[in-house]
């Protein structure tokens, strides 16, 4: 296999507070544990260049554009300013979008509204949807069939059922799987992650959120990407090393303006 293949980081925020006060710090621990690409994730347009200028500091990193649907009511999406942001050379996708009827945190009319508006600048610019999905999986699904074939994207830190993951496959879609796949009760997460075939599969941190068994309870950082990645490959049956060139090249297929595989 020649060089050892190294692992990205499809999914953090490393704007967000617990990682970004000691940002070289946290990358660098990261890049020793062999994850050397970034994805980092834009929820709200108001941070938008807080994140683009992180991408553009580091060359690991990408970004993306988007409005996380617990801000839907707080920023509506507007279709030309998502387009004209994605042109940026380092932003690689339009998210995090979706919708979220856990928290509630905002009404179900304006989520939607977002979701279809994201949906609308991915078809536009052929760029993948970051989707975040969390008790809406009939909605989430009767959005993105609205377009089917003209959308790719990724269902990320997939909690939702097989059933979802296999209709988000049909279309065309990529499943990423946290640390929250190594948690104690997170059998139906574990039973998703087998059916998801070689070439659809991503791993992710989410951090600063949902740290991977051993490290539970402590907040999150891309360098725990790689336990989530050992525990992914013993749950399928995989050597360590080959499931890191499969997700890594996994993600330069689904992103394709991150460059290309290694």
């Amino acid at each position: 296999m020649g060089q050892q293949p190294y692992i990205v980081d499809s999914h953090c925020h490393l704007n967000y507070k617990g990682l970004v006060e000691n940002l070289d710090v946290v990358l660098e621990a990261a890049r020793d544990q062999n994850v050397r690409k970034f994805l980092a994730i834009n929820t709200r347009i108001s941070e938008f260049d807080q994140v683009h200028a992180i991408a553009k500091a580091h060359d690991d990193v990408f970004c993306t554009v988007g409005i996380h649907p617990h801000e839907a009511e707080n920023e509506a999406a507007d279709l030309k300013k998502l387009i004209s942001l994605s042109a940026h050379e380092k932003v690689v996708g339009i998210g995090e979008t979706g919708l979220d009827y856990y928290y509630q945190r905002a009404p179900k009319a304006p989520q939607k509204a977002n979701f279809r508006t994201h949906i609308e600048a991915a078809a536009e610019t052929g760029l993948p949807l970051i989707v975040h999905s969390r008790d809406a999986e009939a909605d989430t699904y009767r959005l993105l069939n609205e377009r089917a074939g003209d959308i790719t994207g990724v269902m990320h830190c997939f909690t939702a059922s097989v059933d979802l993951a296999k209709k988000a496959l049909d279309l065309g879609f990529y499943v990423s799987f946290s640390g929250i796949i190594t948690f104690r009760n997170a059998e139906g997460v574990r039973e998703a992650a087998k059916i998801v075939p070689d070439d659809r599969i991503l791993v992710e941190t989410d951090a600063p959120y949902l740290a991977p068994v051993p490290h539970r309870g402590k907040p999150c950082q891309p360098a725990y990407v790689a336990d989530t990645l050992k525990f992914l490959a013993e749950l399928r049956g995989s050597p360590e090393a080959e499931m890191a060139e499969i997700t890594t090249k996994n993600f330069f297929d689904l992103f394709p303006k991150a460059g290309e595989a290694p």
